[in-house]
């Protein structure tokens, strides 16, 4: 479950105002999603194509939901669901409950609708440090550093952990798997990436994903839970160096 913050360098990482997804950011399986599911705060029209005043409303509103979402991800990892009131989320945002209902809709797809925003603002900040990068290497150690939570309290990851156990029907269930598939599509096209330069081996790319996504997700529930053994050792430099290994080609010590 991916759900790290990470600001705009490899190394630091913080919570983020909302921004939409980047040009090419948006793969295979997110269309599916979005076929499915449009989050209410992806505009139809682009700014550019509107008015300076419609944009400048546009822009405000973006801000307000950005507001709004942040507060309901910070509320949901401390409370849970079932103590979760619009109220709560209204008070930690600095809003009216009228606001938030505007910007939820039915409390019943809150949760889905605040991964959504979480992930596709994950996923724009990932990509423009992946186009940063100067090699599959670099990439492939910032796509581990964005999918493992920073530490124990993890909000992001929180929220995952709320989601996948509450009950969902089969468009949520599709949102949800839309959403997974879309880290390992970015991660198949790192490792793609680094075959084709000579820089990784020539592993199997669907089981290389399946092990590799398998393993962080372990290593982040390890984080969350508390485990003793990641107290004086970096999961993050545990979880590259085996990936590492494993995709060093066998021409290379």
């Amino acid at each position: 479950m991916p759900t790290s913050e990470t600001e705009r360098t490899p190394t630091d990482r913080a919570p983020s105002d909302r921004v939409a997804p980047a040009e090419g950011v948006i793969g295979t399986a997110d269309a599916e999603a979005g076929a499915a599911y449009r989050p209410a705060d992806l505009p139809a029209d682009r700014p550019a194509d509107l008015p300076l005043a419609d944009r400048k409303r546009q822009r405000s509103g973006d801000e307000a939901r950005g507001r709004a979402m942040r507060a309901a991800i910070s509320v949901i990892a401390e409370k849970g669901t079932a103590a979760l009131r619009m109220s709560d989320i209204a008070e930690r945002a600095g809003m009216s409950t009228g606001h938030i209902l505007y910007h939820f809709g039915k409390k019943d797809r809150l949760l889905l609708e605040v991964l959504a925003w979480s992930q596709a603002d994950l996923w724009t900040r990932y990509q423009e440090a992946a186009d940063r990068a100067g090699s599959p290497a670099e990439k492939l150690d910032l796509f581990v550093r964005f999918y493992l939570p920073r530490h124990q309290g993890d909000e992001r990851y929180a929220l995952w952990t709320q989601v996948l156990a509450q009950h969902h029907d089969e468009a949520g269930r599709r949102i949800l798997t839309a959403l997974l598939d879309g880290w390992d599509e970015r991660l198949e096209a790192i490792v793609r990436e680094g075959r084709e330069l000579g820089r990784f081996a020539d592993v199997d790319l669907p089981e290389f994903t399946i092990r590799a996504v398998a393993m962080l997700s372990g290593l982040s529930e390890d984080v969350m839970f508390g485990r003793s053994r990641w107290q004086h050792t970096s999961v993050h430099a545990f979880a590259l160096s085996a990936l590492e290994r494993e995709l060093r080609p066998a021409s290379r010590p």
